[in-house]
C-alpha cells in the first residue's frame, strides 16, 4: 500500500512521532487560502465586501496580502465577481513563500523555469508591481494555455511566456533571480483521499523525478547571473527531492545557500541549515524551500 511505502520514508527521515503529525495534517481539513492580488484590487475593498458576503477571514502573520477563509471552500469563491476579475487569487499558503523568499525587485529579469499554471509567474509580477522582466516557462500544452490564462486573468503585463522546457534554453540568456518551482511528488500536498492513487509514490518514481530536479537546478544556475540568487522549491516533504537535490549542486557547482527564516509557519527539520521545510496541517501544505547565491561563472 502506498501509505505504508509512505510511512517507511518519513519514519526513516524524520522519526516516529513527526511521521504521526504528517499524517495527522493529510488526514485533517485544509482551509482555503488565497491572496489579494494589488495589481487588480484594493486589499481593504476585497475584504470588506468578502465580509458583507459572510467569509470569515483571518489575516496571516507574514504577508499582509494573505487571507485563510475559515468557513468558505474554494468553489464558495468562483462566482464572485473579484474571483472572475482577477483581484483574488486561490493559492496555498506554503506556495506563497517561495516568491516571497526570492524577493524580485523592479527592473530585474527573472525566469519562472516550470510556470503553470501561474501562481508564482503572478505573484512575482504583482510584488515587482508589474515593473520587472519575467520569462516563464512551461514545455506541457494544457499547462501552457492555462499559465497564459492566468497571466492575462491576473493583468500581468511583464511576463513572455514560454512554450518550452527550460533545460533547453539558450545557455546565451542570464538572468537576475530566478525560480525553480520544480516537479516533484508532491508528498507534501497529499490527502488520504488522493495517497493510494498517487503515481509517484514508488522508489523508481522518488528517484526518476530527483534526477530531472538536479538537471533542472543545474540549467537553472547555468543561466544565473554570478552573485545572484535563485530559490529551488517542492511541494514535497523528502530529502531525496529536497536536501539531496540541494547537495549535489553545492558540491557540483560553485553556489552556497542563503540562509532563511520565517516566524509563524510550523516547519520539519532538514538536513541543510538555512533551508525550510513547511509541516502539513490544517493551514499549510508540506513545502520545501532553499535559497542559492551563485558565487561565479557555472
Amino acid at each position: 500500500m502506498k501509505e505504508e511505502f509512505l510511512k517507511e520514508k518519513l519514519i526513516s527521515q524524520y522519526g516516529e512521532d513527526l511521521c504521526q503529525k504528517i499524517f495527522d495534517g493529510f488526514k485533517g481539513k485544509r482551509y482555503t487560502t488565497f491572496r489579494v492580488n494589488t495589481l487588480k484590487g484594493d486589499v481593504k475593498s476585497v475584504l470588506k465586501h468578502l465580509k458583507e458576503l459572510g467569509f470569515q477571514l483571518e489575516s496571516v502573520s507574514w504577508y499582509p496580502v494573505a487571507f485563510i477563509a475559515l468557513n468558505k471552500k474554494e468553489k464558495d469563491f468562483y462566482d464572485l465577481e473579484e474571483y472572475k476579475e482577477g483581484m483574488i487569487y486561490l493559492q496555498s499558503l506554503s506556495s506563497m513563500l517561495p516568491v516571497l523568499f526570492l524577493g524580485v525587485n523592479q527592473e530585474e529579469t527573472v525566469l519562472d523555469m516550470t510556470a503553470a499554471p501561474g501562481s508564482k509567474t503572478t505573484q512575482m509580477a504583482m510584488e515587482a508591481k508589474n515593473l520587472c522582466r519575467i520569462t516563464a516557462c512551461e514545455k506541457n500544452t494544457a499547462r501552457f494555455e492555462r499559465l497564459k490564462h492566468n497571466i492575462e486573468k491576473q493583468g500581468v503585463k511583464c511576463c513572455t511566456v514560454l512554450k518550452e522546457d527550460a533545460r533547453n534554453l539558450d545557455s546565451f540568456f542570464r538572468f537576475d533571480k530566478i525560480l525553480l518551482d520544480a516537479p516533484c511528488s508532491g508528498t507534501g500536498t497529499l490527502t488520504y483521499k488522493n495517497m493510494e492513487t498517487s503515481s509517484m509514490l514508488t522508489n523508481d518514481s522518488i528517484a526518476k523525478i530527483s534526477e530531472t530536479q538536479k538537471k533542472l537546478l543545474c540549467k537553472a544556475l547555468t543561466l544565473l547571473n554570478p552573485n545572484e540568487t535563485m530559490v529551488y522549491s517542492t511541494c514535497s516533504i523528502l530529502e531525496e527531492e529536497n536536501e539531496s537535490v540541494i547537495e549535489y549542486a553545492l558540491k557540483n557547482l560553485d553556489c552556497e545557500v542563503v540562509p532563511l527564516s520565517l516566524e509563524g509557519v510550523p516547519l520539519l527539520p532538514t538536513k541543510i541549515n538555512g533551508t525550510l521545510c513547511v509541516l502539513p496541517n490544517e493551514f499549510y501544505e508540506g513545502f520545501f524551500v532553499a535559497k542559492l547565491k551563485k558565487k561565479s561563472s557555472v
